[in-house]
């Protein structure tokens, strides 16, 4: 099955260095450029992707405004974002990832990481290096947090409030069952489950909700 790309710079070097990366995968096609956000959202219209290679920052619409609008209920079904950027503690793409990106990647990754990185979203998976984005939430979302609601996880069993925890620290799902001497079956069950009850898209929200919300703390030993 081919993977439709979209991608969206506006320097026009890196989005011809980007295409001839991604062209060069039989399962990959580049259905389209754009170089900020007014038109990569009329260009997604025109081609549909099922990925969107977003540069951070644009002029006219930051990738913040550009992945809220993508992933907002816009498309349907709507594209998987993966935000491209210099740096990676950047509260443009800690915002991107509040507004729904399913991962980021920094610029000067190798070939084969952006492909990989096109692949695991595609997939319907998040792309977390647990390092970098538990670094990147623990700067930014921890400032202006508002207050946990009362009963706010009371929908979560006490093994998925676990789980959550895990998962909001970046651990993955082959890490967690470790931690819980469970399958990871069971984990990906108990994950889809947190994400369901919570209303949130995917992992990278999970872990922006339990740090925005206290259940994990920056700096906390794990």
């Amino acid at each position: 099955m081919t993977i439709r790309l979209l991608i969206v710079d506006d320097q026009e070097l890196i989005r011809t260095g980007l295409r001839l990366i991604l062209e060069g995968q039989d399962d990959f096609e580049v259905v389209g450029e754009a170089g900020d956000g007014h038109e990569a959202l009329a260009r997604a219209a025109q081609v549909r992707p099922d990925v969107v290679l977003l540069d951070i920052r644009m002029p006219r619409m930051d990738g913040v405004e550009t992945t809220a609008h993508l992933t907002g209920g816009r498309f349907t079904p709507p594209p998987r974002v993966l935000i491209l950027t210099t740096f990676d503690l950047d509260e443009y793409v800690f915002g991107a990832l509040r507004a729904g990106a399913a991962g980021f990647l920094l610029k000067d990754a190798s070939r084969e990481r952006l492909i990989e990185a096109v692949r695991v979203l595609n997939a319907g998976d998040a792309l977390l290096s647990p390092a970098v984005t538990r670094r990147l939430v623990e700067t930014f979302a921890a400032r202006a947090r508002p207050p946990t609601p009362p009963g706010l996880l009371d929908v979560l069993t006490p093994r998925e409030r676990e789980v959550l925890v895990l998962v909001g620290r970046g651990l993955s799902n082959t890490e967690v069952a470790g931690r819980l001497v469970v399958t990871e079956a069971t984990v990906k069950s108990h994950v889809g489950a947190i994400l369901t009850k919570l209303g949130l898209r995917d992992r990278v929200q999970a872990v922006v909700f339990a740090y925005e919300n206290g259940i994990v703390v920056a700096g906390e030993a794990f």
